[in-house]
């Protein structure tokens, strides 16, 4: 069966799939054209095999398709995005961009 990353409108996150398990989630807050990443949390026996990066690629793999702005309040996001600056950082609300960039936490 594998991993699988679906979004969750109805509790307004990504939840991320091993074998049909619910192995962690992506938290959002949606308004319009604006998505906020809230918070990554991945199951403790699950950690360390790249799962938090898997559903914070999907979150903005969508959040690029449907034409949103991202807000990274995520820190797992936030570094996320940073360590794949050319992909993602264009996605980034462009008045959050430079404190992103510096390691600002943004509030």
């Amino acid at each position: 069966m594998g991993v699988e990353v679906r979004d969750n409108p109805d509790a307004a996150r990504y939840e991320i799939r091993e074998d049909g398990e619910l192995a962690g989630f992506l938290a959002y807050r949606l308004k319009t054209n604006r998505i906020t990443l809230v918070h990554t949390e991945i199951d403790t026996a699950r950690r360390g095999r790249g799962l938090a990066s898997q559903i914070a690629r999907a979150a903005l793999d969508d959040a690029r398709t449907r034409r949103l702005t991202v807000v990274p309040h995520c820190s797992f996001v936030a570094r996320f995005i940073r360590q794949h600056a050319e992909d993602y950082l264009p996605l980034v609300a462009p008045s959050l961009r430079d404190r992103l960039v510096q390691a600002d936490p943004i509030d």
